[in-house]
């Protein structure tokens, strides 16, 4: 919240890029709300409260709130989010051909996301977010997807394309750290998108039009993996952009390390990608040698999380003592805790150690085998998207909104965005942990109500199921009220809000030039892809299984 007297000291944000940021932080959010709609009704539907109308179905609800929550929600505020990160670092505009491609690429994406959407509320795509086949939806449903994916490329090539043109105009200079950042989760996306591509372009969409008879279930399955799981870190790796370099200027203090932190992204890039093995431990087909290096290489993934878990408290600690706190947690008590911009991102911070704890047991071969399929899984999901990126994105957006639509956050919005942190916390807390316990009593996830013929087991997890949509109710809750305050910093008073990017410590060492080497990383990250799947997708191929004809369930 800026007070008049540095609003001069302020480099105001280009208003034509700001325009293209908040489109897509808009959509973001209408696709958070028509999302969260479809997840109240799929836990009151699963708790046995209410009744849908013969018209709508559950699984049709379960794949709207997928789609739009996992997909649609985070790819668009993420591409909002770099965007302006990279407009204000790089140059302070974008250049005109980049800010074509930023439009061309929201205007794909947005005729995916509308014909993708229509089709699932239609009922003509009742398939979830991970589209399994052999269940079939309309080929429009995998059209829409397509342009989805196609549109993200083109915002992301004009990325790459202003991070050379500066490295062009300023050789010799080290990149902004949150540039640097977004290239790499974007060249992560680039290369983890080639998988579901292929399996929507060359397997799915001939196959709903009835081209070709039968799918090769297997392969298709490991094509959208070797996108989903780095899906995942699509996600996290802007709200890790958050905490490495926003917080910290929000704090007062800065930046650990700037070596560290790109090195940290290095490894996300290399490590996040050929490890989708370890979402089909349970399926036949795939020999447990491949199996075992791949979950040998997502443990690999918990290296820069530490790394990043160090550096932030090691942020937080030092820019405690800095101001006088005393103790062992005395710098505790110096943090912002009344700033929202602060105070989202953290919650989601804490709440990813939970989070993350739980990946471990999911991609371990023994412990998944027990939570593999239940209720346990969703509840491990909705505490990494759900709750530590969410959060972080709606801290984001409390700064973001305001700095690139010349506004500011006044005290009354940032009073009702903590209440909304707080809301969002309590919901989860009854949500998730519901849906954790009961997972481990054997309830399977991705079912409407039953009793399963007043079976005793299935009697028994009823009562968390209610918790489940209590926790529904107060999320919903708490999206409206999100909702409400984004509305709210759209007509807030004008005024000039900073850009918060943190700086690294005068003591942190210097950055290893080798880290710019783009060419040493991307190469690395092909060959440990190639290592971990070019002769698992060989005997896919060239396996004499038979395909599967197309499956409509609903």
């Amino acid at each position: 919240m800026t007070t008049k007297q540095n609003i001069t000291l302020i480099q105001r944000f280009d208003s034509k890029d700001g325009k293209l940021v908040v489109a897509h932080i808009l959509v973001a959010f209408i696709a958070l709300l028509i999302g969260g709609i479809a997840g109240l009704l799929q836990t009151m539907v699963k708790s046995g409260t209410i009744k849908l109308p013969y018209s709508i179905g559950y699984y049709e609800l379960l794949t709207a709130h997928g789609v739009l929550m996992a997909i649609v929600f985070t790819t668009y505020f993420i591409i909002g989010f770099l965007y302006s990160g990279v407009s204000y670092t790089l140059g302070g505009k974008l250049l005109p051909v980049v800010h074509r491609m930023g439009w061309t690429g929201f205007g794909l994406m947005t005729a995916g996301t509308v014909l993708g959407v229509a089709m699932v509320l239609t009922g003509k795509a009742s398939v979830l977010y991970t589209f399994y086949a052999p269940l079939k939806a309309s080929p429009y449903f995998y059209i829409g997807l397509a342009l989805l994916v196609v549109g993200s490329w083109i915002s992301g090539w004009g990325l790459f394309y202003q991070y050379k043109y500066w490295k062009k105009t300023n050789p010799g200079k080290l990149s902004p750290l949150f540039a640097y950042m977004a290239v790499v989760t974007f060249l992560m996306w680039q290369i983890a998108t080639i998988g579901v591509a292929a399996e929507v372009l060359i397997q799915l969409i001939p196959w709903s039009f009835g081209w070709v008879e039968t799918i090769n279930v297997m392969l298709s399955r490991t094509l959208f993996w070797y996108f989903g799981h780095p899906l995942v870190y699509f996600w996290l790796m802007p709200a890790y952009i958050c905490w490495y370099v926003i917080i910290p200027k929000i704090i007062g203090g800065k930046i650990y390390s700037d070596a560290l932190a790109r090195l940290s992204f290095i490894l996300l890039l290399l490590f996040s990608i050929p490890v989708g093995f370890h979402h089909q431990l349970m399926e036949p087909g795939i020999s447990s040698f491949w199996k075992y290096v791949q979950v040998v290489l997502t443990f690999m993934v918990v290296i820069p999380s530490l790394m990043t878990a160090f550096s932030l408290f090691a942020t937080f600690e030092i820019n405690g003592r800095a101001k006088g706190a005393k103790g062992l947690f005395g710098w505790v008590k110096v943090l912002p805790w009344k700033d929202v911009r602060f105070f989202a991102p953290f919650m989601g911070m804490l709440i990813f150690i939970p989070a993350g704890a739980g990946g471990l047991i999911n991609a371990s071969n023994q412990m998944n085998a027990v939570v593999h399929n239940t209720l346990w899984v969703t509840g491990h999901f909705h505490l990494t998207v759900a709750t530590s990126v969410a959060l972080t994105f709606f801290g984001i957006t409390y700064w973001l909104l305001p700095v690139v639509t010349g506004r500011i956050l006044t005290l009354r919005m940032n009073k009702w965005g903590i209440i909304q942190t707080i809301v969002w916390c309590v919901g989860m807390f009854f949500m998730s942990g519901a849906m954790h316990l009961v997972g481990l009593f054997g309830a399977p996830r991705r079912t409407a109500f039953t009793t399963y013929e007043n079976q005793a087991d299935a009697a028994n997890w009823m009562p968390y199921y209610v918790f489940m949509a209590i926790g529904g109710m107060v999320l919903f809750i708490g999206v409206l009220m999100m909702v409400v305050n984004v509305v709210a910093m759209l007509r807030a008073p004008k005024g000039v809000e900073a850009y918060p990017l943190g700086e690294a410590m005068e003591s942190a060492e210097a950055t290893p030039v080798y880290l710019d080497r783009w060419r040493i990383w991307i190469a690395l990250s092909v060959l440990l892809i190639l290592f971990a799947y070019t002769i698992p997708l060989i005997d896919m191929i060239s396996s004499s299984v038979p395909g599967s004809k197309g499956f409509i369930t609903w």
